[in-house]
C-alpha cells in the first residue's frame, strides 16, 4: 500500500510540474509576444508630496539619514553611506563644513557587539542656478565608509554616525555574499529601473521587499529630481512643455533626499549597484553634470580599474557584473572602451561563469519611445559584448517591459546575450504603450535624439524588415512586451541556468502572480568565449576558457527538472 502511494504521489507530482512547466531559452527563439496596456489601469500617477512620511526628514541635528549599503569589487568589502545635517535650498546658500562630523561604522558579528571600527571620508556638493529668481541646492554632508576584511557568507551588524557627537544610527544589519565560486550565487537579485517618486514607486518598491531580494540592481533614473521647477515645486510628466520658458532645465534637489529616505528601510540592509540614467545628468550653468549622483552613492570603479563612477564591474558570487556607462563617452576609442576590454579579459569563466552587464539606454527596443535612440552605443560596444559572451543584459529608459530573443546585430542568434528592459519603476512620465510597428506610431529618422552621443539611426539592411526604419509587425528579435510597471528577480540556479520573473505591479496582492517568467540557458560548450574572438581583442588565456561542473558539461536538457 505505501509502494503504491508513493507511486501515485510521484506521478502526480510529474504531472503537476509538467503542466507549469517554465519555458527556457533553449526553447527559443519564440513567436513575439505583446500583452497591451490594460485600460482599466492608469498610466501614472502622482509624485509623492515633499511632506509624505516616507520621504521626510524624520532625525535631527547629525544623526545619520539615507543610509546605503553597495557592494566593492568583492565579498570582503561593503561601502556604506549616511547624510548627516540638513541640506539647504534658495537663493543664498552657505555650504556645511564637512570636516564637521566624523564618518564612523561600528560594526561585529554580534547583536549589540560591535569590536570593529572603521573611518571614512565626508563630502558636499552644490548644484548652482545663477539665474534671476532661481534657487541653488547644498546638500548635507555625505559620508562613505568602505569596510574591510569581511568573512563571505556571514551576517554583520552596524551602527554608521559620529560617536563623539552621540549621533549614532539604530543597529542594522547585512549580509556578505559568498566568495566568487561556479556554484555559489547571491540569493536573489532584483532588477528595477527608472523609479522617481510616485505612487506607482511606492507599488513597485513594496512589491519588490515582499519578493525578499539579497541585492539590487538599479539600471538608471532614480529620482526623476529634474521633472521639478525649483522656484515651483511642481513635478510634471513632461518638463519641456509644463516649463517651456525655463533658462536651464531645474532639478529640485530635495527630491534626491527624500528618494534617500523612501529606499533607506530597503537598501540600508541590502546592497543596492547604480548605474547612471539621463535623468541622472543634471547639468548645472558651470558646465557640471551628475554631480548628485556621482557624490551620494559609492561604487566599486577604483577596485574594478575604472577612473569614472560612470561604469565599473564587480563581482557577486560565480556571477561578473559589468556597469556601463550610456552617457559618457563610449566609442572605440575612448576610456571606459579600453577600460572594458582590460575588465572582460580579467574575467575568468571558470569562476565566475555568468556575465551580467547593465546600461541605462537599450539597444533593443520595440516601443515608439527612445527607438533606435542608441544605435551609435550599439554600433561601437556590441561585437566586444558578443565575442565575449555576455549572458544577459539589463537596461531601461522605456517605461515598460520587453525581453528579446537571443540576438546579436539584429539578427537571432543562439549565442547573443538575452536583453531585458525594465524602465518600468513607476516614475512620473508614466507608462510607455505604443510600439514602433503599430499603424502611424513609427518615429521618424529626426526623433528620439539622445542626450549623449551622436545619432545612428538606420534603415534595416535584411530581414523582414529590410529597406524600413520601422517593422510593420513585432520584430522577431522581441519575445515577449508589455506595458505595465513592475521590477524583476533574477534567481541563479546554478553555473548554466537562471530563473527570470518579471512581476507587474497589479499583481502584488496575487500569489505567484507574475507577468513573464523564463529560465535563461548558458551554453558555454556550443558558445565558448575563445571560438570567435579576434586576436585584436583577446590575448589568449587560460582564464577564458569555460570550465563547467562534470556534471553539467555535457547536460543539452531544455529543463532544469531533467538536469
Amino acid at each position: 500500500m505505501k509502494k503504491i502511494c508513493t507511486t501515485l504521489w510521484l506521478q502526480f507530482f510529474v504531472v503537476t510540474i509538467f503542466a507549469k512547466r517554465i519555458p527556457t531559452t533553449l526553447d527559443g527563439p519564440f513567436e513575439p509576444v505583446t500583452h497591451r496596456f490594460d485600460p482599466l489601469l492608469h498610466k501614472g500617477s502622482d509624485d509623492l508630496p515633499m511632506d509624505h512620511p516616507r520621504l521626510k526628514r524624520n532625525v535631527t541635528s547629525f544623526f545619520p539619514e539615507q543610509i546605503a549599503l553597495a557592494l566593492s569589487a568583492n565579498s570582503s568589502s561593503m561601502w556604506i553611506s549616511w547624510i548627516t545635517g540638513e541640506a539647504q535650498i534658495g537663493l543664498n546658500v552657505t555650504p556645511h563644513d564637512p570636516e564637521t562630523v566624523a564618518s564612523e561604522v561600528w560594526y561585529g558579528k554580534e547583536s549589540g557587539k560591535y569590536i570593529m571600527k572603521q573611518n571614512g571620508v565626508s563630502v558636499v556638493y552644490s548644484q548652482l542656478y545663477p539665474f534671476e529668481g532661481l534657487w541653488n541646492y547644498s546638500s548635507g554632508i555625505i559620508h562613505h565608509v568602505k569596510i574591510d576584511g569581511l568573512e563571505p557568507e556571514t551576517k554583520y551588524y552596524y551602527k554608521c554616525g559620529d560617536s563623539s557627537l552621540a549621533a549614532m544610527s539604530d543597529e542594522l544589519e547585512f549580509e556578505t555574499f559568498p566568495l566568487p565560486a561556479p556554484n555559489k550565487y547571491p540569493r536573489r537579485i532584483a532588477v528595477v529601473g527608472d523609479l522617481g517618486l510616485t505612487s506607482n514607486t511606492t507599488t513597485t518598491i513594496d512589491h519588490l521587499i515582499m519578493n525578499d531580494p539579497s541585492m539590487i540592481l538599479m539600471v538608471g533614473d532614480l529620482t526623476y529630481a529634474n521633472q521639478y521647477l525649483t522656484t515651483g515645486g511642481k513635478g510634471a510628466s513632461c518638463y519641456s512643455c509644463q516649463f517651456p520658458d525655463a533658462p536651464i532645465r531645474e532639478t529640485f534637489q530635495p527630491r534626491w533626499d527624500g528618494w534617500g529616505r523612501f529606499m533607506e528601510l530597503l537598501i540600508s540592509r541590502v546592497p543596492m549597484m547604480v548605474i547612471e540614467g539621463n535623468h541622472e545628468i543634471e547639468p548645472q550653468a558651470a558646465g557640471l553634470t551628475f554631480q548628485s549622483y556621482l557624490t551620494r552613492y559609492s561604487v566599486p570603479s577604483k577596485e574594478s580599474g575604472s577612473t569614472s563612477n560612470l561604469y565599473y564591474s564587480f563581482n557577486a558570487g560565480g556571477i561578473h557584473f559589468i556597469m556601463l556607462g550610456a552617457y559618457v563617452d563610449y566609442n572605440q576609442t575612448s576610456a571606459q572602451y579600453s577600460w572594458l576590454q582590460h575588465d572582460l579579459k580579467k574575467v575568468d569563466r571558470g569562476v565566475t561563469p555568468w556575465l551580467v552587464a547593465a546600461w541605462h539606454s537599450p539597444w533593443y527596443n520595440s516601443y515608439s519611445s527612445h527607438y533606435q535612440e542608441f544605435e551609435c552605443m550599439r554600433q561601437e560596444m556590441e561585437e566586444i559584448l558578443y565575442i565575449y559572451r555576455v549572458d544577459i543584459v539589463f537596461s531601461g529608459h522605456v517605461h515598460a517591459y520587453e525581453r528579446m530573443n537571443r540576438v546579436y546585430n539584429y539578427t537571432l542568434d543562439p549565442c547573443g546575450p538575452v536583453y531585458i528592459t525594465v524602465g518600468d519603476g513607476g516614475n512620473i512620465e508614466k507608462v510607455d504603450a505604443d510600439h514602433a510597428d503599430d499603424p502611424g506610431k513609427c518615429p521618424s529618422p529626426g526623433d528620439n535624439i539622445p542626450e549623449f552621443g551622436g545619432v545612428c539611426h538606420m534603415n534595416f539592411s535584411s530581414g523582414p524588415a529590410k529597406g524600413k526604419f520601422c517593422w510593420d509587425r513585432q520584430p522577431e528579435w522581441s519575445a515577449y512586451r508589455e506595458s505595465s510597471f513592475g521590477h524583476g528577480i533574477l534567481e541563479m540556479v546554478n553555473s548554466t541556468h537562471a530563473l527570470w520573473t518579471w512581476h507587474r505591479n497589479q499583481d502584488i496582492y496575487h500569489e505567484n502572480s507574475h507577468g513573464d517568467q523564463i529560465y535563461i540557458v548558458r551554453q558555454p560548450q556550443s558558445c565558448s568565449v575563445d571560438s570567435k574572438v579576434p586576436s585584436h581583442l583577446l590575448q589568449r588565456d587560460s582564464r577564458l576558457s569555460p570550465s563547467i561542473p562534470l556534471a553539467l558539461e555535457h547536460c543539452s536538457c531544455t529543463s532544469i527538472l531533467s538536469c
